[in-house]
């Protein structure tokens, strides 16, 4: 069972409450409302909806298995695994909706 205490993205432990959320694995907008949910880092939520669109969070990357493995999160998570659990900054969007 994962540990509930730490973000299953960066691995890093929970800060503040106010700086997590819950991400759907399959989006709202695609079918995914009564789906399963992660508790992560806002930061690392942001950084999934900018690399990913919705379409492709459907269809391809909607485990975290396969989120944790695509090359710009690999790369975010080797940066982000160096900062305080609280630290938040907002990602810039890279792909359209």
């Amino acid at each position: 069972m994962p540990n509930v205490e730490n973000c299953v993205i960066c691995g890093r432990p929970f800060g503040r409450p106010e700086l997590l959320s819950k991400h759907h694995l399959i989006p709202k907008s695609k079918g995914g409302k009564n789906t399963e949910t992660i508790l992560i880092h806002n930061i690392c939520h942001q950084k999934i909806h900018s690399v990913f669109t919705e379409k492709e969070l459907r269809d391809e990357f909607h485990t975290v298995k396969k989120l944790v493995e695509q090359e710009e999160i690999v790369k975010f998570v080797k940066w982000i695994s160096k900062k305080d659990p609280d630290f938040y900054e907002r990602n810039k969007r890279m792909k359209r909706k």
